[in-house]
């Protein structure tokens, strides 16, 4: 099971984790207030409209990133990463997509170096 973990890959599925954790926490939050989600988001302040715009854009450029990333590597279901985030939230899906896409290129790596003889690959 341990198989293409690199500590890079670690370290992504532990900032997914913690993108999951703290923001259903405020999810949570908002739901037991019954708070209008997307009036607080947008409408709470230039500050807070700001950060929303701001992760609204990333969230794009991410999306974007993943299916074309997932497509060249091969990975199936790059899509699912996209679709989970409006079920969960992008800083959770996009450091997991992260820690898959690390494990992808290790396999990857790993199989060219087992190729061509064992030789190591100096890009990691």
């Amino acid at each position: 099971m341990t198989r293409h973990w690199t500590p890079l890959a670690v370290v992504y599925v532990l900032i997914a984790i913690g993108g999951l954790v703290v923001t259903w926490s405020f999810n949570a939050l908002a739901i037991i207030q019954m708070r209008d989600y997307l009036g607080d988001l947008f409408t709470s302040g230039p500050a807070v409209s700001s950060i929303g715009f701001d992760l609204l854009f990333v969230a794009a450029a991410g999306s974007i990133f993943i299916i074309v990333e997932a497509r060249r590597l091969g990975m199936r279901f790059g899509w699912l990463y996209v679709v989970a985030s409006g079920l969960t939230a992008f800083a959770f899906t996009f450091p997991l997509f992260l820690a898959m896409r690390q494990r992808a290129l290790t396999a990857r790596r790993s199989v060219n170096e087992h190729r061509e003889g064992g030789e190591a690959s100096l890009d990691r």
